[in-house]
């Protein structure tokens, strides 16, 4: 190195530094990677200037740096070596390079030859990996191969870099904690370096893609736990050290939020949606820095797109908070139950007596006035389970919000399976209002403009490419047709004498019904209309539930003529020995239908009896 110009290293290494900061899309459109490769020549430039390795680091055997061989010194505690003297200098340098080199491979896709100089740099940097000058560099090169093993699919070989990355960072943290040199400093005069703040800076931000590596591997892995803390945990790190792209961390929240809403932790996904919103409102606002480009203004059609999948997330947040208040409340029917809902207003002091303690052990996002516009946008939203009609109307007022607004992207025309989702959510969060509904009438209302916005959607939708959407539909359609006919026929039982029109209406309600389980029925058909002998997995609760209640239906049907009402019986007792017959040539359809089989066994023995009696009457009159 005594030999080599230092200037001349200096200046060729800047170089390339810069070169490889050149944006792809700044370069000719045939040579989308000149800038990189003009930055691999000049770093192979200076890689020569420095001359070979140190002898002892270049011949040991790669075996020990290739984790597929076994690799024993990842992820254990390192000891401190200086990197001190001429030999430990040049090694430091030469690995500097070699890690320049494997990134400027990736960014190029030469997945192997980066992987090779990554490597090397490793095997370089290995007895000096705790020291000051090299603990940023090593971790970078881990993270790198990380991310690099991760692309290849092999997770588990990603999860050792990327883990022992981690363990170095606090090894380091607990026992040595001033800010390390930065990768670009190794070739800088001493008046040029950068300040500790600014080292401490980078240093963080070198910590935090780590942790957002290991969050993406541990949701790999299936470890839902541990990648929702690693997530939380770097968009935190993010926000504290002003290190963070508006959008992407506004969605990367609202996307955290629903494994707290399937974990119901509703406080805790509240609270990523609500810090969502407020991130989101910075995009195009705050000054533009290397990890928050002014790109947004560039892409307006992103942004309303990232605006409805969040809208998304918060509909999805209103209607499963519903849906559990239901499923807490109702009784073996479907029906409030009033005892459960007198118990639950009991836990309630209870829940907001914890409330603090709870909000105390949650992550907490921000801090100053950024908490202060976070917490207000909470406090609009209840994260308590809804007890009654007002609570649940709150609720069901901000998923519809958020349904109009996630529309207003997510249209027909373009993005028609994620337009009929939303849809599907509106309807889904009519009909969990509707439980809350002590009126009859209002609750039939209810399901009638959940028949309103779904009806359209199957009129355009190509039931040859939409199959399974379409099934969906039907079968929502019917089962909001047989529920007001329910409330209709219960509204008219407390009259003393039906009039016509109830009547009419009872039976319209009934045709409709019958009319879309028969399309989903009829939808499961093969080619040549015959029904299958075996229903599939997927489908088998659903098309049992509509051959029972296509059985019920028929049973309800209201008429004045003996024949035809002797016709509905029979068809009725069709469906219902459908049922036990197909349960009883496949058993393991019993489990899916168990309160419906016993009701079709118990119809199957009860309808001959009084068919026949039906039967007897006619002849005698």
């Amino acid at each position: 190195m005594a030999d080599a110009p230092c200037v001349e290293i200096r200046e060729k290494f800047q170089a390339a530094l810069a070169l490889s900061r050149v944006e792809l899309h700044k370069n000719p459109e045939k040579e989308p990677y000149k800038s990189k490769y003009g930055a691999r020549a000049l770093l192979e430039e200076v890689k020569a200037l420095l001359g070979p390795a140190p002898e002892d680091e270049e011949e040991r055997p790669q075996a020990e740096d290739s984790l597929g061989a076994g690799d024993h010194t990842l992820g254990l505690p390192a000891e401190l070596v200086e990197a001190e003297g001429p030999i430990a200098q040049r090694a430091v340098r030469r690995a500097v390079i070699e890690f320049h080199l494997g990134v400027n491979h990736i960014d190029t896709e030469e997945l192997s030859a980066g992987e090779e100089h990554l490597v090397k740099c490793l095997r370089l940097l290995r007895k000096y990996r705790l020291s000051q000058d090299c603990v940023s560099l090593y971790i970078q090169a881990q993270n790198n191969l990380g991310i690099l093993w991760s692309e290849r699919e092999e997770i588990e070989t990603a999860q050792a870099y990327l883990e022992s990355s981690e363990a170095l960072y606090n090894q380091y943290m607990k026992e040595i904690g001033s800010p390390p040199l930065d990768p670009t400093e190794h070739f800088l005069p001493e008046e040029e370096k950068l300040a500790e703040q600014e080292r401490s800076k980078r240093f963080e931000k070198v910590y935090t893609h780590n942790l957002y590596y290991l969050a993406q591997v541990y949701q790999h892995l299936e470890m839902f736990e541990k990648a929702a803390h690693y997530c939380h945990s770097t968009l935190k790190r993010q926000l504290e050290h002003n290190a963070y792209h508006p959008m992407e961390w506004a969605i990367n929240a609202a996307t955290l939020s629903q494994f707290y809403i399937n974990k119901q932790c509703f406080m805790e996904a509240r609270h990523c949606l609500s810090a969502a919103n407020v991130i989101f409102g910075q995009t195009g606002k705050i000054p533009a820095t290397e990890d928050t480009t002014d790109a947004d203004g560039d892409v307006p059609e992103l942004y309303h797109q990232r605006k409805g999948e969040i809208a998304r997330c918060w509909i999805k947040y209103c209607l499963t908070l519903m849906q559990n208040a239901q499923l807490s409340m109702q009784d073996n029917i479907g029906e409030l139950d009033l005892d459960k809902q007198s118990e639950l207003r009991a836990l309630r002091k209870k829940e907001l007596d914890e409330e603090e303690s709870v909000r105390k052990k949650a992550v907490q996002f921000g801090t100053g006035e950024l908490c202060d516009a976070i917490s207000a946008v909470e406090e609009k939203v209840s994260y308590l389970r809804p007890l009654d009609f007002e609570e649940a109307r709150e609720l069901f007022l901000t998923g519809q919000h958020y349904v109009f607004e996630a529309k207003e992207f997510f249209q027909i025309d373009g993005y028609v399976t994620d337009h009929i989702e939303v849809v599907q959510d509106h309807s889904a969060l009519f009909k969990v209002l509707a439980f809350f509904e002590t009126d009859m009438e209002r609750r039939c209302k209810m399901h009638k403009r959940r028949i309103a916005m779904l009806e359209p959607l199957i009129v355009d939708l190509n039931p040859q490419y939409y199959l399974l959407v379409n099934r969906q539909i039907q079968f929502e359609i019917a089962h909001a047709y047989y529920d007001m006919m329910d409330l209709k026929v219960a509204i008219a039982d407390k009259l003393r004498d039906p009039d016509s029109h109830i009547v009419k209406k009872i039976n319209n309600l009934n045709k409709s019904a019958l009319k879309y389980y028969q399309l989903f029925l009829d939808s499961l058909r093969d080619p040549n209309k015959v029904f299958p002998e075996h229903i599939g997995e997927d489908v088998l609760r659903p098309a049992m539930l509509a051959k029972f209640r296509v059985a019920r239906l028929y049973g309800k049907i209201i008429t004045a003529d003996p024949k035809k009402e002797l016709e509905n019986l029979a068809t009725s007792l069709e469906h219902y020995k459908f049922i036990v017959d197909y349960c009883e040539k496949h058993p393991e359809a019993a489990q899916e239908i168990e309160v419906e089989l016993e009701l079709s066994k118990e119809m199957v023995s009860l309808l001959p009896t009084k068919m026949e009696r039906f039967r007897t009457k006619m002849a005698l009159t």
